[in-house]
Parts: structure tokens; C-alpha cells; sequence
């Protein structure tokens, strides 16, 4: 080579992605690059025009745009553009400006092409343009004023409080001086410092994240006061809910409202260093969720029979379809859906009980998979199981037990969430355990993980207590993750188990049709998508001995565990959101238009946006699981 061309293929060797070419592959490139020289303020490429070359900048800087003019990246030494172009339709998409004088080879479109088809590295590189992805992510989160609103932007007023040594008649009558509909109670100073002498064992934990002592509502004012006729001068402190749910100052005005529809809550205190800044009612938070989410919560719970529950289905759907059209992204939406679908549980389950009486043991009823996660849709069917106390007998107990687990599995078949077709149900007699025999359960599959095994732990492995002793499901999640984290080869099997279900891409990265009943020709955009993405999020949540549940929660302790590449869990989030929305939004269409909604899409009805995001997507779900054979290497023995 002249010198040139060795100079050239010395800088080329320095940036990806031909610093994983082959040396002699390195050189060829350098032989064929022509070089062009632009001022600053230069269109290198302008909307529509013929392209038949990558770009790669030598020295200076570019600017891509939109076709509308708005910024899309900068670029500068070492950066390659136009090989989306180049891969879709050989017109520039993108166009591309200098902003320095800059220096730009241009490697022919022939070789970019031989390139792709011969080396898996440099196709990933130009085929995945991760930027992209993650820009239609965010710029379909930054239309949700949910999403940038701080929660603070919900306040409208200064907490009214009160002092533990307050009387429920000198609390009410507070309240009706400043004309508010909750009081929050203080710990006095005296009763702090009290507290501070006492012995450590009894002392409290942390005196300085108790300050907020309780809270009284209008609520309590009528039903723990006026109803049971208690003495207008006794303590507020026998009235009020202790040590209520709160949140931090600093949080979403979406997390206040999943907070308030997780927990069934009409205020919620806000604090700043532990100090309350403002107190949210229901009200607050319907400016932004103007749909009912919150009130369908409320209206679950105030339904008397199954026949009523039953009624609210199409309420679920319309509230769905709102969601969806006011910007909310598929977390928020994930976690309102599930957070209904436990309350119909819930009151399901007060129902029966009050149709078969007191459970005669202690229990704890089980949601699984999706509803566990935080990520129920509309299409779903129910999973569920019991933890029971440990002085279950059969022979005694276990009748009742099944009655109470028919009624509510048939409740929520005809609330709209269907029979599991594999019978996971505590209907099933096998899904209704004590607690150790749930933990022997659990250390059976992780310590011998057959195919069947391995199956399970794909749908108890996401687990979260709705009703009863749910701290069973909390300590059931502990054992689960800490057991697991510590068996290698439970997580070699468990990954490629995760390999099962690959994206709907060919050889030459084009959607794969499914010819499945109905919905022929068609993606399926759980199975082939969302699902296998949980599967694989949820070995290396595990793996780092992450007890959360939720995909996206999960990947913010992948991320900070450090086990995944550099911007990795950053690319799993954007894949998950993307495919999740693509999804979310195809049903939400079903509903609107009529149709029953389902998982599957047929490409031609996609946007040519929509379907060059989801390669994209898919294309991170396959990198991402070839990464988990090399994370999590399966021996065989």
C-alpha cells in the first residue's frame, strides 16, 4: 500500500466497527476509500438524494438532521453516517451537514454491502442504530406530562398539621378551619426526644424518618369516630392511619398516581428530608390522569357481587384506550392495568370469604407473571396461586381452600381475565402449598432444572403477594432471589431456557410471519418479543440478586450491577418500550374499532416508522441474547 492508504487504515483500526475487522479487510477498505474535502456550513447530503457509500468522518464535525429540520446527532472523528440509507432504500433519509471543516472518506457501497453479508460484528454495528431507537423512545415520552412532571407541580397548598397530643374534636375542628380533607399528625418534640432516651432496643429504628406520626381524613372522621360513636376527646392517635404511605419530593407525578392506585389511596403526604412539603388528593392527580384509572379502583371495590365486577370490563377498556391516548408510556400503563387486575382479586376475595367465611388458616393469594410485573394488558389470561399457613392439613382445611379458589378463579373469568390454558390456577390443588413446601418447591427447580422445572420458574419466578399474609410473597421473592443468585448452574439452564423464544427476524433481517390459527402471516409481538425480553432481563436480575419484579426496575439493577456491556441495559430498555407500545397501541385499536384484541400484528399494517424500529428492537433482543450464551455458559452437566 502507498502511504497513504497505511495511514488511512491506521485510523480506521482505531473506531468501531472496523476495529474488529480483520487486518487485511482493514487495508482493503483503505485501498477504496475516496477522500472529499467540506467547509463548515456544508450539506455533505440532502433529503432524497441518491446515496451509494458510508460516510466516515476523518476530521471535524457533522450534523444529521430530520426531514423537518430538527436535530438529530452530532457526529465527529471516527463516526460513520448514512448506512441507514444505504441499507433501506439508497435515498438519504437523514440529511447530514458540516459544522467544522471537515474531512470525509467514503467507502463504496459494493464493498459496505460484502461487508455486511461477511462479518456479523460490522453488520450489528450499522443495521442497529441504537440512537435512533432510543430517540423514538424519548420522544414519545416527552409528549406525557406524567412522565416530566415532578410531583411537586401537583401541590396546591402547605400540609395542615397537628401534634400527637392532639383530640379527635381539636383535629376536626382544625380541619374545618383550613377547609382540607386530611391532617397530617407530627410527633411533638417532647415525644421525639423521649424517644431518643430511651434504650436502644426500644427505642426507635430512626426517629428522624418518623416525624409524619399519622394522618386522619374525612374518611376516618365518619368511620372510626362518628359510626362506632367513640369520645370526641380521646387521642387522634387511636384514629389515624400510622405511619402512612408516602413519597419523596423529588418523585413523578405518574409514580404519585401508581402509588395511590397500588394502595387504594385518597392523600398521599409528600416529603422533602422527611418533612411534609404537601399532602396530593385523589383530585390532584386526575388533571393528569384524566381517565379513571383511580376511580376504577374505587369503583372495583365498591361492587357488591360478581355480576357487578363482571359489568365493569368494558370501564377497563375504555380506561385502557385513554391511557393510551393521553401519552402514558408502557410502564405507567403496565402498572395501573395490573394494579386493577389485583383489585378485582381483592374484592373477589372479600367476596368469597364473605360467602364461605373466615379462611380457617392464615393465607396469602399469589398473583404471577404479568400482573406480578407491573406489565398487564388487556389481553391476558390469570396465573395465580396460595401460600398457606404451615399447619395446613388437607383433610381439614382443604376444601374450603378450593371453594375459595373456584370462586375467585371463576369471578375473574368472567371479569375478563380468561382460564390460564396450563392450568396455572390455585384452582390446581398443585399450586396450593404451605410455605415450606413452596421453598422446598423453589429449591427443588433451582437446584434440579429440568425442562419442566425451568418452565415454572418462568411463571413463579415473577411472584407478588394481593391479598392476606403478603409478606409471605415478600419472603418467598427474598428466598427465591438469594438462593438462585448462588447456583450457576440453575442460571446456565434458566438462560437457555431464555434462547426458546427468539425474535421474528431471517437471514436477512426481515420479519419472520407466524402461521398460527387467526392470526396468520402475522408477528406476535409477546411471544416473539416481550416475552423473550422478560426472560432474559429476568436471569440477570437474579443473577445480581435483584428482588424486584418489574422488567424495567429489574434492568436499573442489571445496570448498576455492572454485569452487562456499556449501554446495554440502556438498549434492552429502549427495545422493551418500543415493542411494548407498538403492542400497546395495536390493542388499544382492537378495542376502539371493535375487534378483540390480541398480541399479534401483521406488518403491512405498520408505519414504515413503526417497522424500521421494531428490526431495530428485535435486532437488540438478538444481540442481547446471543451475549446471554456467553454471560451464562451451560456445561451440560
Amino acid at each position: 500500500m502507498q502511504a497513504e492508504q497505511v495511514e488511512i487504515a491506521g485510523f480506521l483500526k482505531q473506531y468501531p466497527p472496523f476495529d474488529e475487522l480483520p487486518e487485511a479487510e482493514v487495508d482493503e477498505i483503505a485501498c477504496q476509500v475516496e477522500i472529499s474535502y467540506f467547509r463548515a456550513g456544508t450539506d455533505i447530503y440532502q433529503f432524497g438524494d441518491e446515496i451509494h457509500e458510508l460516510s466516515i468522518i476523518r476530521s471535524g464535525a457533522v450534523e444529521i438532521y430530520r426531514r423537518n429540520g430538527d436535530l438529530y446527532n452530532r457526529l465527529s472523528e471516527g463516526e460513520v453516517f448514512g448506512q441507514l440509507s444505504l441499507l433501506m432504500s439508497q435515498r438519504v433519509r437523514l440529511p447530514a451537514r458540516t459544522i467544522e471543516d471537515s474531512l470525509i472518506y467514503f467507502m463504496p457501497e459494493a464493498l459496505f454491502m460484502s461487508l455486511c453479508d461477511r462479518f456479523d460484528s460490522f453488520a450489528y454495528f450499522v443495521e442497529v442504530d441504537d440512537n435512533l431507537l432510543h430517540q423514538a423512545v424519548s420522544d414519545k415520552q416527552d409528549k406525557s406530562d406524567l412522565m416530566v412532571s415532578k410531583v411537586t407541580t401537583l401541590i396546591s397548598r402547605t400540609p395542615v398539621m397537628a401534634d400527637t397530643s392532639a383530640t379527635i374534636r381539636e383535629a376536626a375542628q382544625k380541619m374545618t378551619e383550613a377547609g382540607v380533607s386530611s391532617l397530617l399528625i407530627m410527633h411533638s418534640p417532647e415525644s421525639l426526644l423521649n424517644r431518643a432516651s430511651l434504650p436502644e432496643d426500644d427505642a426507635l429504628e430512626d426517629t428522624s424518618d418518623r416525624l409524619l406520626a399519622g394522618i386522619i381524613t374525612d374518611r376516618d372522621l365518619r368511620t372510626r369516630v362518628v359510626a362506632p360513636g367513640l369520645d370526641l376527646d380521646s387521642p387522634v392517635t387511636e384514629v389515624m392511619t400510622v405511619e402512612p404511605v408516602t413519597l419523596d419530593v423529588d418523585a413523578y407525578a405518574f409514580e404519585a398516581m401508581l402509588t395511590m392506585l397500588r394502595y387504594n389511596l385518597h392523600h398521599l403526604p409528600v416529603l422533602e428530608d422527611d418533612y411534609p412539603v404537601g399532602v396530593l388528593a385523589t383530585s390532584d392527580i386526575i388533571r393528569y390522569e384524566s381517565q379513571s384509572s383511580l376511580y376504577m379502583v374505587s369503583s372495583i371495590m365498591r361492587q357488591t357481587s360478581v355480576d357487578e365486577l363482571a359489568e365493569l370490563q368494558p370501564q377497563i377498556n375504555a380506561c385502557f384506550v385513554r391511557m393510551v391516548a393521553e401519552g402514558a408510556n408502557s410502564h405507567m400503563i403496565g402498572s395501573a392495568m395490573s394494579v386493577i387486575g389485583r383489585t378485582f382479586k381483592q374484592r373477589l376475595l372479600e367476596l368469597g370469604e364473605a360467602e364461605l367465611g373466615a379462611a380457617p388458616l392464615p393465607y396469602c393469594f399469589l398473583a404471577l407473571g404479568s400482573m406480578a410485573r407491573d406489565e398487564q394488558l388487556v389481553v391476558t389470561d390469570q396465573d395465580n396461586a396460595l401460600i398457606l399457613d404451615n399447619r395446613y392439613q388437607p383433610e381439614k382445611h382443604g376444601e374450603y381452600f378450593a371453594q375459595l379458589a373456584k370462586f375467585v378463579s371463576d369471578g375473574l373469568d368472567r371479569c375478563g381475565y380468561v382460564y390460564c390454558t396450563g392450568n396455572i390456577m390455585a384452582t390446581n390443588p398443585v399450586w396450593r402449598k404451605t410455605r415450606k413446601e413452596w421453598q422446598q418447591t423453589f429449591t427443588d427447580w433451582i437446584e434440579n432444572p429440568s425442562p419442566e422445572a425451568l418452565l415454572n420458574c418462568s411463571i413463579f419466578f415473577d411472584l407478588d403477594g394481593v391479598w392476606g399474609k403478603v409478606d409471605w410473597a415478600a419472603q418467598l421473592n427474598s428466598f427465591v432471589a438469594h438462593r438462585a443468585q448462588r447456583s450457576p448452574k440453575f442460571l446456565a439452564s434458566l438462560a437457555r431456557n431464555a434462547l426458546n423464544r427468539t425474535p421474528p427476524l431471517g437471514f436477512f433481517k426481515d420479519f419472520v410471519m407466524e402461521k398460527d390459527g387467526q392470526h396468520g402471516n402475522a408477528i406476535n409481538l409477546k411471544r416473539r418479543g416481550t416475552a423473550p425480553l422478560s426472560d432474559l432481563i429476568r436471569v440477570h436480575a437474579l443473577a445480581v440478586g435483584s428482588k424486584v419484579q418489574n422488567s424495567f426496575e429489574r434492568l436499573d439493577d442489571v445496570s448498576e450491577a455492572g454485569i452487562l456491556p456499556p449501554g446495554r441495559a440502556a438498549d434492552l430498555r429502549d427495545a422493551l418500550e418500543f415493542i411494548s407500545m407498538v403492542r400497546i397501541r395495536h390493542q388499544a385499536a382492537d378495542v376502539e374499532a371493535g375487534r378483540e384484541p390480541s398480541n399479534s400484528i401483521k406488518p403491512e399494517m405498520l408505519t414504515d416508522f413503526d417497522r424500521r424500529n421494531l428490526k431495530e428492537a428485535f435486532k437488540v433482543l438478538s444481540n442481547s441474547q446471543r451475549f446471554l450464551k456467553f454471560r451464562y455458559p451451560f456445561s451440560g452437566r
